[in-house]
């Protein structure tokens, strides 16, 4: 049997990635709950009678890991993906971690993006930004880089509007802000490493359909 090396996304994403493993036949002792925290310094999980490692990663990563071969499937989110452009297979919508890639500002904003004028952005995400405002909008804006609360870049006048990740709304809401546009929708994706698909392809179509038929 094939070896897999299998890269999860930290937090609530490899919990659930786990609890459907583990209805498609494949599980992981050390990453059951209240397992991880007896041991939090272990960094590779194994389950050796199915030739499974797992390890755990933040989310930007995952695709890096898959593109380089040191993982041969990624669990993470689509918005990683679009972000990160890594060279990998996307071979199944998980359908869990959903949530949508908004455009948000005050409602005085609104009419910014009607008239399509040049405008100030703040994202954590640039590259789906820009591909939005460019490629789907055909709108000149100004791309700002943040790595925290991008909530604050309307509130300090650092930009017309944010894009960001929006699950309940309820950020936006306490901070006076909206939902101006929504630019897709989001969920877990798997993703896989391009030679693996050729050398393991057995191994790893076995995998897919039983995660397939557990969804």
């Amino acid at each position: 049997m094939q070896e897999l090396t299998i890269a999860l996304t930290k937090g609530r994403l490899a919990g659930k990635t786990m609890e459907l493993f583990k209805k498609a036949g494949y599980t992981c002792e050390e990453l059951e709950p209240g397992s991880m925290e007896r041991d939090s310094r272990k960094l590779i999980f194994r389950n050796e009678e199915q030739k499974l490692n797992f390890f755990l990663s933040k989310g930007p990563d995952v695709p890096t890991y898959v593109e380089y071969g040191a993982a041969d499937i990624g669990i993470v989110g689509s918005d990683i993906i679009m972000e990160e452009r890594r060279r990998a297979y996307e071979v199944l919508d998980l359908g869990f971690g959903k949530c949508r890639m908004c455009v948000c500002g005050p409602e005085s904003a609104r009419e910014l993006l009607q008239h399509h004028e040049m405008i100030r952005v703040a994202t954590k995400y640039p590259v789906i930004a820009r591909d939005y405002f460019y490629n789907k909008k055909n709108q000149t804006v100004d791309i700002i880089k943040l790595n925290g609360s991008v909530e604050l870049g309307p509130i300090v006048q650092l930009a017309d509007v944010i894009v960001d990740i929006v699950e309940t709304g309820s950020t936006l809401r306490e901070n006076g802000l909206d939902v101006l546009e929504e630019v897709c929708s989001l969920s877990a994706r798997m993703i896989v490493n391009q030679v693996s698909m050729q050398m393991k392809t057995e191994r790893i179509h076995e995998l897919i359909s039983a995660v397939r038929a557990a969804l």
